[in-house]
C-alpha cells in the first residue's frame, strides 16, 4: 500500500521529525511511554526498540528495507512491542542503550537495535540488520523469529542475561579511587595524536576521518603550554585539508559529518549543527594562533551557511541537514562536468573545473556497487595555487554554482531546536563574534539565547530539551545545562551584560541541586526529577560532541575566578578525581576535559578592566584583548555607572578607573600585577 493511504501508528501525534518520519510504517509503533511498557507487561511481550535520527542514512535504508515492509512489519508486530525513539530527543535513552551495544558487541551505531524485557534490561543488541540474512549476517525477518522462540522455550536464560547485564551497567557507574594528575597528562595524550597523525591528509589515522575538532583545540593548548611546533602544524594541516576536502561544500559551505576516505575527499553529507559550532570554534582559535587569513575566511563561510540555512525565523537554530536527497546520498551535492561545462560557460568552466579538481569519468562511487559513476565532489585538494588565481572570479563562479543548485530538491531538514546544540553553537558565535568583532554575530547569538530564555526555559528557571512547531517539551539533560552555561559564559565576555553572568550562575545551581553524585563526584546525564531509568549514566568520554562533564569542570573553573566563590573550582577538582583513573589509560579520549585541566592547572588569568563600557578606549581594548590565543583566562568589566554591565560581586568593589582613564588589572595563578592603563603592558603581562 503507497504510505499516503497507509493509516498512521501512534507516532503521527509526535513532534520529532525523524519519529514522524516512521508514522505511515506497518508496524505499530510507541514512543517511548508508559503506554507502550504496560502493553509489553500485559502481553508478556519482548520489547524491540530502534533508535535513530532524521538524518541518519542507515536509519533510512532499515526503514525502507523492513519497517515499510508488510510482512516484516507483521511479524515485529506479533512478537514485540516496538518503541521508536529519536536519540536527538532523548539522548538519556540512547545513552544506556548505546553503552549496551558496546559492551555487548565491541561497537555501536544507529539505527541502534535493543531487545528487552517489559522492564526496560536489555539481552540483545545490534544495529543495522538486513532484511533478510546473507554474508554471515543475520537479516532482521530471521532475527523477529529466532528470538520469538527463544522468548517463548528459553525465557529463564533470557531473564538471568538482562539481570547480569543491567547489573554490570549499575557496578561501571560505581566509584572509582581517584588517581593523582599531572601535567604528564597532556604528554601521553599528545604522543598519541603525534603517532597517528596523517602528515598527507591531515587527520588522524586512515579512515573514516572525523572532524573532532575537540581534539584539535586540546592540541593548540598543548602548543600554548610547551611550545611544541609540531602541535601547532597537525593543527594547521589539518584545518586546511578539511577545508580543501570535499568534506567542506565548497559551494554552499559548512561542514559535512565526516570524510569516508582518508583524503577528506568524500564525505558522508548529512550537516549537523554541532559540528559547525566545534569548527567555527577550532578554526577561530587557529586563526588567533596563526593569523592564517584562509582561518578567518572559512568561519565566515560556516557562519554564512548556518545563519541563512539553519537559523529559524525565531532565531533559534535547527538541527541537522540529511545526507539524501530524493532517496540518493550526496545527490543534491555532486556535479558531472558536463552540467559545470553548460552552465558556466568554456572558460569559466574550464578554470573551475581544474580549481574543484573534477574529471569526466566522475570522483563519486555510487554506494552499492562502488563503482565510479559521471558525477564529482567538487574539492580543492592538489589543484592549483590557491595563492595564485583570482579569489573574486572563483566566488562569481560559487555564486552561480549556488543559485544553480539551489533550485534542486534539497535535503530534509531537521528543523527541531535542542538546547543543548544552540548552547555549543552560541558558544561558538559569541567567541568568534568577540575575536573577529562581528557585530552580526553577537546579534545572532543574543537573538538565539533570547529564544532559549522565551521557550525552553519553564518558569522555575529550568531548562527544556526540545521546541519544535510551537511546542517546548522533554526535560533537559546535563547536555542542555552545561552548554548553555558555555553560551552565557562566552556572551558575557563578548558583550559584558551581566544578566548572562547572572543566568548562568542561576543554571550551575540548579545542575549542582540536581545532577551531581554527592557520593562519587562528577554529574549524572539525568537530573533526580526525571524519569527513572535501569541505570542513571554519567558521560565523561569526549566523543563527536564534548561530554558534558568536560564542559561543565571548564565552566566551574571561570565561573570561580569571575565570583571568587571558589565551591566552584572544588566542585571540578570532583570532576577530575572522578574520571582520573580512565583518563590516566586513554587521555586522548577526553580532550576537552583536558581542555578544562589545563584550565586547573594553569597558568591561568583573570582580566579586570575599570572603566565604562560604552568608552571608545574600553571598546578598543576589549577588542584587542581578545585577539591573541590566550585559553586560560577571563575577562570581567566593572562599570560602576551601568547597570546593565555592572556585576554586584563584593571583590569587585575596589576596582576604579586610573585619572578616569581604563584601568586593567592582570592577574596570573592567583596573583595580581600592579594595575596598568597601558594597552601594550597590560598584553605583555599576559604573554
Amino acid at each position: 500500500m503507497p504510505l499516503k493511504h497507509r493509516n498512521p501508528n501512534r507516532l503521527i501525534n509526535e513532534k520529532s521529525p525523524y519519529l514522524l518520519q516512521h508514522a505511515h510504517n506497518p508496524v505499530d509503533w510507541y514512543p517511548w511511554n508508559s503506554e507502550a511498557f504496560e502493553k509489553a507487561q500485559r502481553e508478556d511481550k519482548p520489547i524491540f526498540l530502534s533508535i535513530g535520527y532524521s538524518t541518519c542514512h542507515w536509519c533510512h535504508v532499515m526503514e525502507h528495507e523492513s519497517f515499510e515492509e508488510e510482512e516484516t512489519a507483521r511479524l515485529m508486530n506479533q512478537a514485540f512491542v516496538s518503541i521508536k525513539v529519536d536519540r536527538e530527543e532523548r539522548p538519556d535513552v540512547d545513552n544506556i542503550y548505546m553503552m549496551v551495544c558496546q559492551m555487548m558487541n565491541g561497537s555501536g551505531g544507529w539505527p541502534l537495535s535493543i531487545i528487552m524485557t517489559p522492564d526496560k534490561k536489555p539481552f540483545f543488541s545490534g544495529t543495522y540488520f538486513p532484511k533478510e540474512s546473507k554474508y554471515g549476517r543475520i537479516g532482521f525477518k530471521d532475527l523477529i523469529l529466532k528470538i520469538d522462540e527463544v522468548w517463548r522455550t528459553k525465557r529463564k536464560d533470557i531473564e538471568e542475561s538482562a539481570e547480569e547485564i543491567t547489573n554490570y551497567l549499575k557496578e561501571s557507574y560505581s566509584s572509582n579511587s581517584p588517581e593523582q594528575l599531572s601535567a604528564e597528562i597532556f604528554d601521553d595524550a599528545y604522543r598519541n595524536f603525534e603517532k597517528r597523525f596523517d602528515a598527507i591528509y591531515g587527520g588522524f589515522g586512515t579512515a573514516p576521518k572525523f572532524p573532532s575538532p575537540h581534539n584539535l583545540i586540546f592540541l593548540l593548548r598543548y602548543w600554548k603550554r610547551t611550545g611544541t611546533q609540531q602541535a601547532l602544524e597537525i593543527v594547521t594541516k589539518t584545518l586546511i585539508e578539511m577545508r580543501r576536502g570535499g568534506i567542506f561544500d565548497q559551494v554552499g559551505f559548512g561542514f559535512h559529518r565526516y570524510s569516508t576516505d582518508a583524503k577528506w575527499l568524500v564525505p558522508h553529507f548529512e550537516k549537523m549543527l554541532y559540528d559547525q559550532a566545534l569548527l567555527i570554534i577550532a578554526f577561530t582559535e587557529a586563526y588567533q594562533a596563526t593569523d592564517i587569513s584562509k582561518f578567518k575566511k572559512t568561519v565566515d563561510e560556516i557562519v554564512s551557511y548556518v545563519l541563512r540555512d539553519m537559523t529559524s525565523p525565531d532565531g533559534g537554530f535547527y538541527s541537522a541537514e540529511d545526507a539524501d536527497s530524493e532517496g540518493v546520498e550526496g545527490k543534491f551535492y555532486i556535479w558531472t562536468q558536463k552540467e559545470l561545462i553548460d552552465l558556466l560557460g568554456k572558460d569559466d568552466a574550464d578554470f573551475a573545473l581544474r580549481v574543484f579538481n573534477t574529471s569526466e569519468g566522475g570522483n563519486f562511487k555510487e554506494e552499492s556497487t562502488q563503482q565510479n559513476t559521471d558525477a564529482n565532489i567538487l574539492h580543492c585538494a592538489g589543484s592549483i595555487n590557491t595563492n595564485l588565481f583570482d579569489e573574486n572570479r572563483l566566488e562569481k563562479i560559487r555564486i552561480k554554482l549556488f543559485e544553480y543548485r539551489e533550485k534542486r530538491i534539497h535535503p530534509y531538514k531537521d528543523d527541531k531546536i535542542l538546547s543543548d546544540w544552540n548552547g555549543l553553537m552560541i558558544a561558538a558565535l559569541a567567541k568568534a563574534g568577540r575575536v573577529f568583532d562581528n557585530s552580526k554575530y553577537i546579534n545572532a547569538t543574543e537573538r538565539a539565547i533570547d529564544f532559549i530564555n522565551k521557550h525552553l526555559t519553564t518558569s522555575e528557571g529550568k531548562l527544556l530539551h526540545r521546541y519544535r512547531n510551537g511546542e517546548s517539551s522533554l526535560t533537559a539533560n546535563l547536555d542542555d545545562y552545561a552548554f548553555i552555561i558555555w553560551a552565557l559564559l562566552e556572551l558575557y565576555e563578548s558583550t559584558f551584560k551581566s544578566d548572562y553572568i547572572e543566568k548562568a550562575i542561576q543554571l550551575t545551581e540548579l545542575s549542582l541541586q540536581h545532577f551531581w553524585d554527592k557520593i562519587n563526584g562528577g554529574f549524572f546525564f539525568t537530573p533526580d526529577y526525571g524519569e527513572e531509568m535501569i541505570v542513571r549514566t554519567k558521560e565523561y568520554y569526549d566523543g563527536a560532541i564534548p561530554s558534558a562533564n568536560s564542559v561543565f569542570a571548564n565552566n566551574l573553573l571561570r565561573l570561580a575566578r569571575i565570583t571568587t566563590d571558589f565551591k566552584y573550582e572544588d566542585f571540578a577538582d570532583k570532576i577530575f578525581a572522578s574520571v582520573s583513573l580512565m583518563l590516566s589509560k586513554n587521555p586522548q579520549a577526553f580532550t576537552q576535559l583536558l581542555c578544562s585541566f589545563d584550565f586547573a592547572y594553569g597558568p591561568s588569568y583573570e582580566v579586570i578592566i575599570a572603566a565604562k563600557f560604552q568608552n571608545e578606549n574600553t571598546k578598543k581594548i576589549l577588542t584587542q584583548l581578545s585577539q591573541p590565543f590566550i585559553p586560560n583566562k577571563v575577562v570581567v568589566l566593572v562599570d560602576e555607572e551601568d547597570t546593565n554591565h555592572r556585576l554586584s560581586f563584593d571583590h569587585l568593589k575596589g576596582y576604579s578607573t586610573i585619572n578616569s582613564q581604563p584601568a586593567i588589572y592582570v592577574c596570573k595563578n592567583l596573583s595580581c600585577n600592579m594595575p596598568t592603563t597601558d594597552l601594550e603592558e597590560a598584553l605583555k603581562q599576559l604573554a
